[in-house]
């Protein structure tokens, strides 16, 4: 006799959601078993075949998936019940559980990636291996050189108790001078909690937008905010060794 299990732990299983999203699924009539609309508390089998949205669950369970994913301002990228604003995997509602690589904060947007290969998360959040990560930073006031050079230098961080690496810094020049005044270009290779906003605090400068263009040679570009599209390792830069559960 086949075992049988409530369909929102099932969904979990297949790495779908948490069981809590689940029942929001199943309430949404987004969960078929069989060609049929499931309902909250039923009881399937590993036999039947569950679908989200019209896409077999059970059999795409295993494809690796990479996305690139531009993360509008107000989206979470934990599901901590502590914020309970729209998290990220709420947001993208992709078919098949997937993770974010990195985090990017509540009022920050942009790039950000998500798979359901440990491998690569681990790859690429390794902050030693020096993958570099593009933002355009808009600031509360003009910026002075003096200020430039220092965040280009690196700014000790009391809260961190640790100075961030040397990176790239630069305005563009093809702005309007107003503009350019406010708004910078900064390459990081470390992921400190909010540091270009901890940056900028440090030298008396408050972000008012911040917005990650690129990681690794994956530019942003064409994606508008809530969009997402897979992506290849190749366009990151990455050889098909860095992917997969034993990767880095």
């Amino acid at each position: 006799m086949e075992k049988r299990m409530r369909i929102n732990k099932r969904l979990s299983e297949l790495g779908v959601c948490s069981r809590r999203e689940a029942d929001r699924l199943l309430a949404a009539g987004r969960i078929t078993v069989n060609g049929s609309a499931a309902v909250p508390g039923q009881q399937i089998t590993e036999e039947d075949t569950v679908e989200l949205d019209g896409r077999v669950l059970a059999r795409e369970r295993d494809m690796p998936v990479l996305l690139a994913y531009y993360k509008p301002r107000g989206i979470v990228c934990t599901s901590s019940e502590r914020d309970r604003a729209k998290n990220i995997i709420e947001a993208i509602r992709y078919p098949i559980r997937v993770y974010p690589i990195g985090r990017l904060d509540k009022e920050s947007e942009g790039l950000i990636l998500l798979t359901n290969q440990g491998g690569l998360v681990n790859r690429i959040n390794r902050a030693r291996h020096f993958h570099e990560k593009e933002y355009v930073v808009t600031v509360d006031k003009p910026l002075q050189r003096a200020a430039l050079d220092r965040l280009a230098d690196g700014v000790y961080l009391p809260e961190l108790e640790r100075t961030t690496r040397p990176c790239m810094i630069w305005q563009d020049r093809t702005l309007p001078p107003a503009v350019r005044a406010r708004q910078f270009h900064i390459v990081l290779t470390e992921g400190l909690n909010r540091q270009i906003r901890r940056m900028c605090g440090a030298l008396g400068y408050e972000v008012k937008r911040l917005r990650r263009i690129r990681i690794l040679q994956l530019r942003l570009e064409e994606l508008r905010p809530g969009e997402y599209r897979e992506i290849t390792l190749e366009e990151l830069g990455l050889s098909a060794e860095d992917g997969g559960e034993n990767a880095g």
